[in-house]
């Protein structure tokens, strides 16, 4: 795991950018502490911070690779772990290649001599990278299926940057002549969403290379991105008593993919929750590693901790187990932090949480597992039940249809039905965009003083759906997830927060082998006998404890809705509403009222909840005073040498 940046020049000046390279490579210190160098030569710069995991004292990056006969032919940055990297090697040595290390990144540039563009289709791993052919003269970018690892890049007169950290492209501005003007549409998303949904980023001149895409860079070229994976989802009938063959297939696929994320040559740890995806990963884990530790994380307030029952399912399955438990204060004082991390703001307060349970488990280990993705793929978020309870709106002819939805506006809000009645009347593409919703159209419009032309998240979803017009309506909001909440927000938060520690996250859920089973669960064994993820549930019966197999999900829940509203953290969101410098973007009056309204509504017990709303606004105005107005300054960690963005 580790951060990667570099130019591919558009005039051949490469070493008029090797110094602005080398200092913007701090930025990202963080993502790898243990080693740092820059190669260039007449087109590219590259720089590289180093987390070493596998190979410890090899593998050292920028890293050169050449064939018989043209030695130092290319040249490799690479963020992420390739986990079937021992039988890649083995497939290659067998037609005659060799190798000079004993990791993962060799392969690489090894595939992609053999390969090409292929190369990716090969991998099993996470992953984003760049490989310089010093003969072709081109930069091949790549990143993994799901977007486990990230891809930042802009072009300029000067050529193209791309990097594992926008912060590090914004550092670099001045040299290569970049626009640092804000994305009004991608401000619009973010505040509609609570996330930048790829292939944007709040500053207009830097983009995102998408998941499962590469692209082919020459000098003075565009980024052409190529999509080489898109999420099929074709369940396959199981016929009637055959159940448990399909139960057999998750549980072999989980143990392979498990079994092959526990390669590394430090000590893997897992992080558990009291939910069944953490606790199958831990549990699992265990049998590879039986000195493993386990970390959760919690808050000291009745129904947002998990701690209790991850202890339990720790002692269940054996391991050592490390509780951190967060604080108001602690809260409050590391969220600009975090957002520096961050790039762009997620208006995700787990994210919180996440820091201090990543911080905690860096002291003991240098690679986590976790459970994201789970839901994803098996069906696990309680919306997805959805398309069950409005199965009988399916038989209402369109014209009836049109007028219940206008019969069900013109019901009192908080009327029975009335919510039903509405989402049962309205299509699915217009309804459902991903478990991102906080905003309404009416408070959106108060709230955002951005002209909106036509912007909204179908800009998004539209494209996304249609790509899935022919799958089931489970597997089509599988798909929707797939491609924005998932990458737009759990993922992002996965990499930046555990890389904020220089911890390496590893996720066996996304994980090419386990989609492949995963992708042919028919709709009625995902949402099943009253609950979420039935197939996987039931796969996990012999791994995971009894009292976790049919628990409710909860992830790292917090308080911020009492917070809000009470002593905690009612006076620190004024006063960043109050000191913030986004009047243009959004109208502080309305979210003073919005915060005043909350608070009244938590004190009465009656009226809106709007902390997801609040928090939307708050993480952005947070971002703005760091990125845009100079104004607040994080207190990060030494390793981390901000410069001016």
């Amino acid at each position: 795991m580790c951060g990667l940046l570099g130019i591919l020049t558009a005039l051949g000046d490469a070493s008029r950018f090797a110094d602005p390279v080398a200092a913007a490579l701090p930025c990202m210190r963080h993502r790898g502490p243990d080693d740092s160098g820059t190669w260039h030569d007449d087109d590219v710069v590259f720089g590289f911070n180093r987390l070493s995991i596998i190979d410890l004292e090899h593998s050292h990056q920028p890293l050169q690779w050449g064939p018989a006969g043209q030695p130092d032919r290319y040249a490799l940055t690479f963020n992420g772990e390739i986990y079937n990297y021992v039988e890649l090697r083995e497939e290659l040595q067998a037609q005659g290649y060799e190798f000079a290390t004993g990791g993962d990144s060799e392969t690489i540039v090894v595939g992609y001599h053999h390969w090409g563009a292929d190369v990716v289709n090969h991998l099993r791993g996470m992953f984003a990278f760049a490989v310089w052919d010093t003969v072709d003269r081109k930069v091949f970018l790549a990143r993994d299926p799901f977007g486990i690892k990230p891809m930042f890049y802009a072009t300029t007169d000067a050529g193209t940057v791309f990097g594992s950290e926008k912060k590090c492209i914004l550092a670099m501005a001045d040299a290569i002549g970049l626009d640092k003007s804000l994305d009004d549409r991608a401000i619009v998303h973010y505040t509609d969403l609570q996330y930048v949904p790829e292939p944007e980023t709040l500053h207009r001149g830097i983009r995102r290379l998408e998941s499962g895409c590469h692209a082919t860079l020459t000098p003075g070229g565009e980024v052409n991105a190529v999509r080489y994976f898109t999420p099929d989802f074709t369940p396959v009938p199981v016929p009637a008593g055959g159940e448990d063959a399909l139960f057999h297939r998750i549980a072999d696929a989980m143990e392979d993919s498990v079994a092959k994320h526990m390669r590394a040559d430090v000590t893997v740890g897992s992080f558990l929750s009291g939910g069944i995806d953490s606790t199958a990963i831990a549990a699992l884990a265990k049998r590879h590693n039986p000195d493993l530790v386990t970390f959760t994380t919690g808050f000291e307030r009745e129904g947002y901790s998990e701690v209790d029952v991850a202890a339990e399912s720790a002692e269940a399955i054996g391991v050592e187990h490390v509780v951190k438990v967060v604080s108001p204060e602690e809260f409050a004082a590391a969220v600009p932090k975090i957002i520096w991390y961050l790039d762009d703001p997620v208006a995700d307060p787990a994210l919180v949480p996440l820091y201090f349970v990543a911080a905690a488990a860096r002291e003991r280990v240098k690679v986590v597992l976790s459970g994201e993705g789970a839901d994803e793929l098996f069906g696990g978020y309680t919306i997805y039940k959805e398309p069950l309870s409005l199965a009988p709106f399916d038989k209402v002819p369109s014209p009836l249809k049109k007028v219940l939805h206008k019969f069900g506006e013109l019901l009192p809000e908080g009327q029975r039905g009335k919510s039903l009645l509405l989402r049962g009347t309205t299509p699915m593409e217009q309804r459902y965009y991903g478990n991102a919703r906080s905003f309404n159209y009416e408070q959106l419009e108060r709230v955002l003083r951005i002209a909106r032309p036509e912007w909204d998240h179908s800009d998004v979803t539209a494209p996304i759906y249609a790509a899935s017009r022919d799958f089931d309506p489970v597997a089509r909001m599988q798909h929707l997830d797939l491609f924005t909440w998932m990458r737009g927000d759990i993922l992002v938060k996965a990499d930046k927060i555990t890389m904020a520690n220089s911890l390496e996250l590893r996720v066996p859920f996304l994980d090419k082998v386990v989609f492949d089973v995963a992708r042919t669960i028919p709709y009625d064994l995902k949402i099943s006998h009253g609950t979420t993820k039935y197939a996987l549930r039931r796969a996990m019966e012999l791994i995971v404890p009894p009292h976790v197999i049919n628990r409710k999900k909860l992830g790292f829940p917090v308080p911020i809705r009492h917070w809000l509203a009470g002593p905690e953290l009612y006076d620190w969101a004024r006063k960043i509403i109050e000191d913030s410098q986004t009047d243009a973007i959004f109208n502080r009056a309305e979210v003073l009222a919005m915060l005043d309204e909350h608070r009244v509504s938590m004190t009465s017990g009656h009226g809106p909840d709007h902390s997801r709303r609040l928090w939307t606004v708050i993480a952005f105005m947070i971002w703005h005073g760091i990125f845009v107005e100079d104004r607040i300054h994080p207190e990060i960690d030494e390793r981390d040498y901000p410069v001016s963005l």
